[in-house]
C-alpha cells in the first residue's frame, strides 16, 4: 500500500493484482496496455461490429472458403479464425496472455471442448504463438473442468469462466486449472433482483463475499489455481477485491479507475486467507451436482451465462453470413 494520494487507483491495484482487460477492443488495449486480455463470444461479436475488425473478418471468411468450406462450416471455422486473429492482434500489444474462449455450445461436451481447444492452440501454433502465452477459456460446467483437466495434462493452460460458486471453484482447483474466472456483477445482478434490492453495502456485496471466499479457501488448502475476479459493476467491486491474484476490467472501468487518486488499501492477502478456516471439500461429481443444483443463483447463472455467450456467436454468425453472402436461416 502507498500513502501516496496523488497516484491513481489503477496504478495502485497494479502493484498489488495482475491487471487484466475484459474486452476485445484493440483501441481499449493499446490504451490501457494491461499484462494480459479475456476475450469472451460477447466481447468478440462486440469486437467484430468495430470497423477496424473489418479487414480481419474478411481475411477469415476469405481463408475458410479456401480451406473448400461452405455454408454453416465455412462461417463456423471464420469465426474460430477471426476469434484467434483477434487474440493475435491483442497479444502484439500485451506482455502475457490472451484468454479465447471455446464456442459455448460445446459447454456440457469434454470430448468436444477438447477438440476446439486443440483447434485453437493449432491456428495460434500456425501464426507463431507459443500455447504459453494463450489460455483457452471454458464454461465451469462438469463437463468442461474435465475437459480442462484433460488440456491442463497436455500443457495446455485454461481459464475457466462463469464461476458462480464454491463448488465449481474446487472442482477446477482440484482438476488443476491454472485460473479461474468468478462473476462479480453477475452475482449481484442475481441477488438484487431474488432480494428485491437496489443495492448492496460493499461488505456485503454477494459478488465480492463469493470471490473472497474462493480466494481465501485456495490460500487455505494450497492449490495453485489463480483466481480471477470478472464481470465488474463498479470501481468499489474491483477495489474491494484489491489483491486478489488477477482481476479483469472492462476498459470503462479502467478509465474511472485511471482517472481517481486516493489511497487504496489491499483487501486480499495470503495473509488474510487463513482465517477464519474454510473446512476441505472432497469434490467428487455427485458432490458438484447436488452443490450446483442446491445453489439457484449458481445454477441459473451458469446456464444463463453459456445461452448468453451463444446468442452472441449467433449474432457474429448472422453478421458472418451476410457477409459471405449466405442466406441467414433459423439455426
Amino acid at each position: 500500500m502507498t500513502n501516496n494520494t496523488t497516484q491513481t487507483l489503477l496504478s495502485q491495484l497494479q502493484s498489488m493484482t495482475t491487471v487484466v482487460a475484459d474486452t476485445g477492443d484493440i483501441g481499449a488495449i493499446e490504451r490501457f496496455r494491461p499484462i494480459d486480455a479475456t476475450t469472451n463470444p460477447s466481447l468478440i461479436t462486440a469486437a467484430a461490429s468495430l470497423p477496424s475488425s473489418l479487414p480481419l473478418i474478411e481475411e477469415a471468411l476469405h481463408d475458410a472458403r479456401a480451406e473448400g468450406l461452405v455454408a454453416d462450416a465455412l462461417v463456423d471455422r471464420a469465426i474460430d479464425l477471426l476469434t484467434v486473429r483477434l487474440g493475435i492482434e491483442i497479444l502484439k500489444l500485451i506482455k502475457g496472455r490472451v484468454s479465447t474462449e471455446v464456442d459455448a455450445r460445446l459447454s456440457y461436451d469434454t470430448a468436444e471442448t477438447i477438440a476446439k481447444a486443440h483447434e485453437l492452440i493449432d491456428l495460434y501454433a500456425q501464426a507463431g504463438i507459443d500455447k504459453s502465452r494463450v489460455l483457452i477459456k471454458i464454461a465451469a460446467t462438469w463437463e468442461g473442468i474435465q475437459a480442462a483437466r484433460a488440456l491442463e495434462l497436455e500443457g495446455i493452460h485454461c481459464n475457466l469462466t462463469l464461476i458462480f460458486g464454491l463448488h465449481q471453484a474446487i472442482a477446477c482447483a482440484d482438476a488443476g486449472i491454472t485460473l479461474i474466472s468468478p462473476f462479480v456483477g453477475r452475482i449481484l445482478d442475481w441477488y438484487k433482483k431474488h432480494d428485491g434490492k437496489d443495492s448492496y453495502p460493499i461488505e456485503l456485496d454477494p459478488g465480492v463475499l463469493s470471490v473472497r471466499e474462493i480466494y481465501a479457501y485456495f490460500k487455505q488448502h494450497g492449490h495453485k489455481t489463480e483466481v480471477m475476479g470478472a464481470s465488474f459493476r463498479s470501481i468499489a467491486q474491483v477495489t474491494a477485491l484489491a489483491g486478489c491474484d488477477l482481476l479483469t476490467i472492462a476498459p470503462a472501468l479502467l478509465a474511472e479507475l485511471s482517472e481517481e487518486t486516493g489511497v487504496l488499501t489491499q483487501q486480499l492477502s495470503i495473509e488474510n486467507a487463513k482465517q477464519p478456516p474454510i473446512a476441505s471439500i472432497n469434490m467428487t461429481q455427485e458432490v458438484f451436482e447436488k452443490m450446483h443444483n442446491d445453489n439457484l443463483m449458481a445454477f441459473e447463472l451458469l446456464q444463463g451465462g453459456i445461452g448468453g455467450f451463444v446468442k452472441a456467436r449467433e449474432q457474429l454468425t448472422s453478421q458472418l453470413r451476410q457477409m459471405a453472402g449466405i442466406p441467414d436461416i433459423h439455426r
